[in-house]
């Protein structure tokens, strides 16, 4: 893709998001200008096997590109995707973030600047770096616990590795392939990174929970056990093939 035409993909994996998707689609930007330059923006959104009429909804958006899930097969799947078809469209960045309404057009806004002008491979939004918002204490703790015993388990440590909104440039796009169907893709996705020997940086987010974002989140214990889980596979995976 030529540098007149350069183009940045932003990522929505999405499952049963009926009720708040029209508007966050609605509220994201379809070009950007930064440091002089235009660029293009491309919105994806991968509809994991919802059954309410997500697709429906999206799909009165004719500008935004969806692509669907016949079944249910987890968050990490759904990105995957999308970052997967933002790499094979030839997209120069690519940035990931939650439908449900959790993060901020400004801090999008903020995060494409950052990975445009920088000199970082891949950048996480954190919500715990200078904390700010409304994130319950609960999920704050868990957060925390769950970038320690990434740190532990992994050996690299962010701040906030649960956190949706990420952006990457054409290298990191290339370079972090992982396999986590389910939210320890976020984690495993930091340690692919750190691998590949790509620079990772965090940019201070806010954090926005509704009374509706925060009902249909995954049970605060349950899903920090099955992340560990999945990280120990992971760990152990890479242990027995080198």
């Amino acid at each position: 893709m030529s540098k007149n035409n350069q183009k940045i993909a932003i990522v929505l994996p999405a499952y049963n998001e009926a009720r708040v998707i029209g508007q966050v689609l609605d509220e994201l930007p379809r070009k950007i200008t930064v440091s002089g330059k235009s660029y293009g923006i491309l919105i994806i959104v991968v509809d994991d096997g919802s059954t309410d009429s997500t697709s429906s909804v999206v799909k009165q958006r004719k500008d935004v590109i969806l692509i669907r899930h016949l079944l249910q097969s987890g968050a990490g799947a759904a990105t995957r995707t999308g970052l997967h078809h933002a790499a094979s469209i030839g997209c120069n960045y690519a940035l990931t973030m939650d439908s449900d309404g959790q993060h901020s057009t400004k801090d999008v806004t903020r995060l494409i600047n950052e990975i445009v002008k920088s000199q970082a491979d891949f950048i996480i939004g954190s919500r715990l770096k200078q904390p700010s918002g409304n994130m319950p204490t609960v999920k704050k703790v868990g957060n925390i616990g769950l970038s320690v015993i990434t740190f532990l388990l992994l050996g690299v440590y962010v701040s906030d590795t649960q956190s949706g909104l990420k952006a990457l440039n054409s290298k990191a796009l290339s370079k972090i392939d992982f396999h986590s169907n389910d939210y320890a893709f976020c984690s495993e996705m930091i340690w692919k990174a750190h691998q590949a020997k790509l620079k990772i940086e965090e940019l201070p987010i806010k954090s926005i929970y509704t009374d509706y974002s925060v009902s249909k989140g995954q049970n605060n214990i349950t899903g920090a056990i099955d992340i560990i889980k999945q990280l120990v596979k992971r760990r152990f995976l890479h242990l027995i093939n080198g």
